[in-house]
């Protein structure tokens, strides 16, 4: 028997029960759709991450004060300075570009409105550093800040939380801790980071914000990008080493800094990621499962009906091997169409979150080649006992079934 005439048949099989058919391919549609769902969020998660680490800058070390230790005991919080930041651009021969930031919130005034936002002292280097773009205006300059000039950059949501536009806001004073400050620039958007948002950030000079606002003349954390031909590796035993000796460490003795790189963190977040989707692609699996053998109750259900036309069809000179494939097509063909309907409600499902939950979804080749192959291994692996059985009646007790 020719394959095509084998599916032909099949076809006709399940036409013939088209509501029992649809009923026997429910568990199938729905395991489908939420594989394929599941691994789209995912996907379009990791991609975020991706996303969040290429606009943020995965070859950027951050280097914070840590802890004195005295015989295991935490005695003191050490401090960074400006020092430490002109000694690193300096003398680290791996690093491309230093940033001293300090930050705080304060609360900022602007005609009757009132925000509590992030305040940023740093220097005229950040947005090249951490990959922002400036939408008007400009970025401060490096006068600005030995000037100790009262000019702030805004991010691009703070307009809006202010109740004007951006270009409303550019050339306007607005008071930081009552000290007011020129709009010189607004940056373009950059979107959340995972655990902040720097759109609704403001940037200051540096002096500006140690000897106007905080009062100090430390700061907070330290930026490094490493150089282009060198290693995170490479620049990290770099800084501890100019730390140290600026520091006057001795040695033995442990760091008074810590040292961070985003790109660890980054994978951290990815890896749990995938795990995650792997688990929840996985429990959504068990539904698959559930239809096989469903798929597998209604065949033998069809033997028992089609007895006696397997009987006739033995008896034609159809052999145990036409008779098993009949069987096997048919399974494989409920499965498959019930994969190719949940594969449209899987996409639909992760568009429908995409559009009105907000959250980044990708369906990929790979999901539907593999939902389609696991949805075929299915009719396969449960359609072999009812075929087996149909193949293996004997066809004289077939003949006189009733």
């Amino acid at each position: 028997m020719l394959m095509s005439e084998t599916f032909w048949i099949a076809l006709q099989s399940i036409r013939g029960n088209l509501f029992r058919a649809a009923l026997t391919m429910l568990g199938i549609i729905i395991g489908v759709a939420a594989v394929i769902t599941m691994v789209a969020l995912g996907t379009g998660a990791q991609r975020a991450i991706d996303e969040q680490m290429e606009a943020l800058g995965g070859d950027i070390l951050s280097i914070a004060a840590g802890s004195w230790f005295n015989h295991g005991v935490a005695r003191d919080l050490r401090t960074l300075t400006t020092d430490d930041a002109a000694a690193l651009a300096r003398d680290a021969r791996h690093i491309e570009a230093i940033v001293p930031e300090i930050s705080e919130r304060y609360q900022v005034k602007y005609g009757n409105r009132n925000i509590n936002v992030n305040i940023l002292g740093t220097t005229p280097n950040y947005p090249n550093v951490h990959g922002f773009d400036i939408s008007l205006g400009q970025m401060f300059t490096a006068s600005h800040d030995s000037s100790r000039k009262r000019v702030a950059v805004v991010g691009n949501e703070i307009p809006g939380m202010l109740d004007t536009d951006a270009i409303g806001l550019l050339g306007r004073t607005i008071a930081i801790r009552s000290i007011n400050f020129e709009v010189i620039g607004v940056l373009e958007a950059k979107g959340t980071t995972g655990w902040r948002n720097p759109d609704d950030d403001i940037w200051i000079p540096l002096r500006t914000a140690q000897f106007r606002v905080t009062g100090t003349d430390k700061v907070e954390t330290i930026s490094a990008k490493v150089a282009p031909d060198s290693s995170v590796e490479s620049a990290m035993v770099d800084i501890e080493r100019v730390l140290r000796r600026e520091h006057g460490i001795l040695p033995g003795k442990d760091n008074d800094f810590a040292i961070h790189d985003r790109k660890q963190f980054f994978d951290a977040r990815q890896e749990a990621t995938e795990v995650f989707t792997y688990l929840l692609a996985g429990i959504a699996g068990v539904s698959l499962l559930v239809g096989g053998i469903g798929i597998m109750n209604i065949m033998l259900v069809t033997v028992t009906e089609r007895t006696r036309e397997i009987g006739i069809r033995k008896a034609l000179g159809a052999t145990k091997g036409n008779i098993l494939l009949q069987f096997l097509v048919e399974s494989m063909t409920l499965c498959l169409i019930g994969g190719a309907l949940g594969l449209a409600v899987g996409a639909g499902a992760a568009m429908f979150a995409a559009k009105f939950a907000g959250w980044q979804t990708v369906v990929t080749s790979g999901s539907v080649l593999t939902a389609f192959i696991f949805s075929a291994a299915v009719g396969l692996f449960f359609g072999i006992m009812p075929a087996k059985r149909a193949a293996n009646l004997d066809p004289i007790d077939a003949l006189r079934h009733e």
